[in-house]
C-alpha cells in the first residue's frame, strides 16, 4: 500500500529518517516495521509563527518495497534533421526551451547565439571583477544560457497560468538539475551548478538534429510582404525560417534595429535601485526568530518585502541567500549590479535588489527622441552615471544602510562580496530623488516590520536597473507573432513577456508551439 500524508514537523525531525518514520507509523496507525520507506515529494518552510515549521508532503509505503522512481516523466525529444526549420535567437531559457520546444513537435531549431558557450563565458565574466574589461558580446547578460546562467538560478515564478511550471522543472531535472527542484517550494539550481545543465540541453538540442551557431549577432530582418523570413548576421550569413526573437532583456541594440526597420515596439517600465547585502546571519535571525540564527537544520532565510511609497511600488527583488553580489554591465562605460547564489548556498551573506517602481509617465520625452526607447534610454544613463560616479572602474560605489537613510556619507565599506570591490559613495546624492526618497521611507517601514533589518551592518551597492526589459514587442494575444510581422515572434524577457527562467522558458515554448501552427495552416 502506498498512502500520500501531510505533515508538519520541526526542523531537526525533517532530518531524522528513523524518527520520521516512527511519527508516520503513528499517524496512520500500523506498527513501524510495516513501513518499508519514506519519500518526500513536497517540502517547505513555515516560518511566520516563532516555532518554525516544515511542511512535508510524503509517500508511504506500508508492506511493499519503495519504488525509487523519477518524481517526473522525462520529455522525449525526437530526431530532426530533415524537418522544416525555425530560427531561435538567443540562447538564454526563452530561447532554449523554445528549442526544446520546437524538436518535440518536429521542427528543426537552427539556435543563433551572438556570444560565447557557456563555458567560455567564465573567463569573460571573470574579467569584469579582476580588470574591469566587458566584452560586449560575452558578459552575464549574453551568451549561452542567458543572463541566468550566472544568476543563481532560481526556479520560483508566480506566473502560472500561460503554461506548466511542473513540466519545466521536469525538463531541467531531466538535463541534471538536483530532484530538489522538483520536491522544494522556492526551487533553486545554483549558479555553479546551471552552466552543465545549460550544456546538457545544447546536446540534447544538437543531439537531435537541431543547429546551434556561437558567435552569430543577428542585425537585420529578411522581410518580405510584412513577413518575416529569416534573418541576416553580422558575418553576412543568412538564415531561414520563421524567427522566435529570445534576446534577453539587455539587447538593446536588437531594440534599435527593430526600430529602424520600422517594427513597432513600446515603451514599458521597470524597476530601479540597489542591491542591498546584509550578513546571512542578520536575516536569519529576523527571519527564523531566533538570535542564535538557523542552527543547523534549517536552509539560509530568504525575505520578500513589498510596500508603496507615493504612489510607486518599492520591493525586494532577485533574493539571494547566501549569495554573493557580481557585476553585471553588457558594455563598456556601464556599472550594473547583479546577485547570484551557489547551491548551497553558502557564503557569509545575504543580498537582494531593493528597487522602486518606475513607470514610462516617470520618464520625460526628450524632443527628436523615439519615444518607445525612451525608459530604455534613462535605464542606460543611470548606469553610466554609476561608472562615471565609481571613477571610471567596475569598483562599485557603496553606502551602508542607515547611513543613506540619514543622508551620510560611510567612511568606510563593511567586508562584502562584491568581487570587483567597493568604494565609499554617496548614493543618497546622486541616485535620482524620486527613487532614493522612496527607497528611504521603504527602508524604514521594512525596518518597523523586521526589526534588525535596518543595520549600517548591510551595504547598498549601484546600481540595480536590469529587473526587466524597458521595451515590450507587441504581439498578437493568440498567435503570439509581432501584430504587424507575420513570421516574427518577440519571446520571453526581452519581449515584455516574462520576468525569470521559468517564465521565459514557459513563454519560449508558447512560441515554439504558435510557430509549429503556422507550419500546419500553410
Amino acid at each position: 500500500m502506498v498512502t500520500e500524508l501531510q505533515i508538519r514537523v520541526d526542523p531537526r525531525l525533517s532530518c531524522d529518517s528513523d524518527r520520521l518514520q516512527e511519527l508516520i507509523s503513528a499517524e496512520l496507525n500500523v506498527d513501524v516495521s510495516q513501513v518499508t520507506g519514506v519519500r518526500v515529494v513536497k517540502r517547505s518552510v513555515d516560518a511566520r509563527q516563532r516555532r518554525v515549521m516544515i511542511n512535508l508532503k510524503v509517500l508511504v509505503y506500508v508492506g511493499e518495497p519503495m519504488v525509487e522512481t523519477s518524481l517526473a516523466a522525462p520529455i522525449i525529444y525526437g530526431k530532426v534533421d530533415d524537418s522544416r526549420s525555425a530560427v531561435v535567437v538567443g540562447a538564454g531559457p526563452g530561447g532554449l526551451f523554445a528549442a526544446l520546444r520546437l524538436i518535440e513537435l518536429g521542427v528543426k531549431p537552427i539556435v543563433l547565439e551572438r556570444g560565447k558557450k557557456v563555458s567560455e563565458r567564465k573567463v569573460d565574466v571573470a574579467r569584469i571583477s579582476t580588470q574591469g574589461i566587458v566584452d560586449a558580446d560575452s558578459n552575464y547578460c549574453f551568451g549561452e544560457g542567458g543572463a541566468g546562467a550566472f544568476s543563481d538560478g532560481k526556479l520560483y515564478t508566480r506566473s502560472k497560468k500561460r503554461g506548466s511550471v511542473e513540466r519545466i522543472l521536469t525538463i531541467f531535472h531531466q538535463h541534471g538539475a538536483s530532484e530538489n527542484i522538483l520536491i522544494d517550494a522556492h526551487p533553486h539550481i545554483g549558479s555553479d551548478k546551471l552552466p552543465g545543465i545549460i550544456e546538457n540541453i545544447r546536446n540534447t538540442i544538437l543531439g537531435c538534429g537541431g543547429e546551434i551557431y556561437f558567435g552569430t549577432k543577428v542585425t537585420g530582418l529578411i522581410v518580405d510582404k510584412d513577413e518575416v523570413k529569416g534573418v541576416y548576421c553580422a558575418d553576412g550569413r543568412r538564415f531561414l525560417g520563421p524567427v522566435i526573437l529570445a534576446t534577453g532583456h539587455s539587447a538593446r541594440d536588437v531594440y534599435e534595429m527593430l526600430t529602424e526597420a520600422g517594427i513597432s515596439v513600446e515603451a514599458k517600465g521597470i524597476a530601479v535601485g540597489v542591491r542591498l547585502e546584509h550578513p546571512q546571519h542578520v536575516i536569519d535571525s529576523i527571519q527564523y526568530h531566533n538570535p542564535a540564527g538557523r542552527g543547523q537544520y534549517l536552509p539560509a532565510a530568504e525575505y520578500s518585502f513589498v510596500t508603496q511609497v507615493d504612489g510607486r511600488g518599492v520591493y525586494s527583488f532577485c533574493m539571494c541567500p547566501g549569495g554573493v553580489v557580481v557585476p553585471a554591465a553588457s558594455a563598456p562605460g556601464q556599472l550594473v549590479v547583479n546577485g547570484m547564489s551557489p547551491s548551497s548556498r553558502g557564503t557569509y551573506w545575504a543580498n537582494s535588489g531593493m528597487v522602486v517602481e518606475v513607470r514610462e509617465q516617470d520618464v520625460p520625452s526628450e524632443p527628436g527622441e523615439n519615444n518607445a526607447l525612451k525608459v530604455m534610454r534613462f535605464q542606460e544613463a543611470l548606469e553610466q552615471e554609476c561608472f562615471r560616479q565609481a571613477g571610471c572602474t567596475q569598483v562599485a560605489g557603496a553606502q551602508r544602510m542607515k547611513d543613506f537613510i540619514d543622508r551620510k556619507p560611510s567612511r568606510n565599506i563593511p567586508p562584502a562580496s562584491y568581487p570587483a570591490g567597493l568604494q565609499p559613495s554617496r548614493l543618497d546624492e546622486w541616485l535620482p530623488e524620486f527613487i532614493s526618497s522612496r527607497l528611504r521611507e521603504a527602508f524604514v517601514k521594512f525596518g518597523s516590520s523586521a526589526r534588525g533589518f535596518v543595520t549600517n551592518d548591510a551595504v547598498m551597492i549601484g546600481v540595480e536597473t536590469r529587473t526587466s526589459s524597458p521595451v515590450r514587442v507587441p504581439r498578437d494575444s493568440e498567435l503570439l507573432c509581432h501584430i504587424q510581422m507575420k513570421g516574427l515572434y518577440p519571446c520571453g524577457e526581452g519581449a515584455g513577456y516574462a520576468g525569470g527562467i521559468v517564465s521565459s522558458a514557459i513563454d519560449g515554448e508558447r512560441c515554439a508551439e504558435a510557430v509549429a501552427a503556422s507550419f500546419t495552416k500553410q
